[in-house]
């Protein structure tokens, strides 16, 4: 079997979701072809594992100050340019193509009639999870983003539809944390702001990871460093707690390490409004709709937290492909579901 695989790169959470399935895929010896679209070329980071991976420049949106800005996201999309990258992409050799809400990917593969099928938090949506911030258009577009012919949606509970657990990597969680260390990923914020804002709060240390950190704060609590696959990892495991975008995959990464959440969803996202609406209803994390340093300070001094024993989903996957990928049903969603276990971990 040969597979293609389309990968959105806007944010970090789907290109993590594709290293862990990219090793399942590997083990399983699965010749993958692999695309990524979303971000500059020059952006990608610690992508060794991908290999020769194609790159074209797709679709994302324009977000400044935590908001997505509707105009200067039209004026990026380059639609002749997405037009031509959709038309130029072969598929012909490939046997099945998976897309990771990759819309190059997912509408080339629509336009030659290949198999697809979607791996990603955001085919959940086609089921009834908690929404927050839907209206038809934004319906619309998460309906006809990268259309595929089977989505496969994950989330962090089953709410009781044929949906599947986050796909994570499921190392040894540590029994060492560093009770004031806290990690900040809000790279969609303004930086000064930010830093400003935790500059008052110097009883807690504070990990600063963005695109282009600024080295001179003044700060000794606060560290500001560039993103990196293996020191944001080491980071995250050893912390008590984050702050971050009401993304998918590090809220799950999250759980899974035990950590206390505190999400700030970037606004007009219809998808990271869901998500902070979620972990609210299921006690999974805190939300604030800005960086409000009150909030933020009632929330360091929470002392208990969620740990959630998600399974290996990447490897049951595998499986189901490999297996001709039967139809998806709730016995198999369940079977799953089964291996999930949450805990509450004290932090103090």
């Amino acid at each position: 079997m040969k597979i293609f695989y389309g990968i959105q790169g806007t944010g970090n959470g789907h290109i993590t979701r594709g290293r862990i399935m990219a090793r399942e895929l590997h083990a399983a010896d699965i010749a993958v072809d692999y695309q990524f679209t979303g971000r500059p070329k020059d952006q990608f980071f610690d992508m060794e594992i991908f290999k020769d991976h194609q790159w074209c420049k797709g679709l994302t949106f324009s977000i400044k100050n935590g908001k997505i800005n509707p105009i200067k996201t039209v004026f990026k999309s380059s639609p002749i340019r997405l037009i031509n990258d959709i038309k130029r992409l072969d598929l012909s050799d490939y046997d099945l193509v998976i897309c990771d809400f990759e819309p190059v990917t997912a509408w080339s593969a629509r336009r030659q009639k290949k198999k697809t099928i979607g791996v990603s938090h955001q085919y959940a949506f086609q089921y009834n999870i908690p929404r927050a911030g839907s209206n038809p258009f934004a319906e619309s577009v998460m309906k006809n983003f990268a259309p595929v012919n089977v989505g496969i949606g994950l989330h962090w509970h089953h709410f009781d539809q044929p949906i599947l657990p986050p796909i994570i990597d499921t190392p040894t969680v540590s029994k060492t944390i560093q009770k004031n260390k806290i990690v900040v990923y809000l790279p969609f914020e303004d930086q000064q702001q930010l830093i400003a804002v935790l500059g008052s709060l110097k009883d807690f240390e504070f990990v600063v990871y963005s695109f282009y950190p600024d080295p001179a704060l003044g700060f000794a609590h606060i560290q500001c460093k560039p993103l990196s696959l293996k020191g944001f990892q080491k980071d995250l495991h050893d912390c008590a707690g984050i702050i971050c975008h009401a993304g998918f995959e590090l809220a799950s990464e999250s759980l899974y390490l035990g950590k206390k959440i505190l999400v700030k969803p970037v606004h007009g996202q219809m998808e990271q409004a869901s998500n902070a609406a979620a972990l609210a209803e299921l006690g999974y994390g805190q939300v604030m709709e800005k960086v409000d340093q009150n909030l933020i300070e009632n929330w360091l001094h929470t002392t208990t937290a969620k740990r959630i024993t998600y399974p290996n989903t990447a490897k049951y996957l595998v499986q189901w492909i490999k297996s001709g990928m039967p139809s998806i049903d709730q016995a198999w969603c369940r079977q799953i579901w089964s291996d999930v276990r949450v805990l509450t971990v004290n932090l103090v």
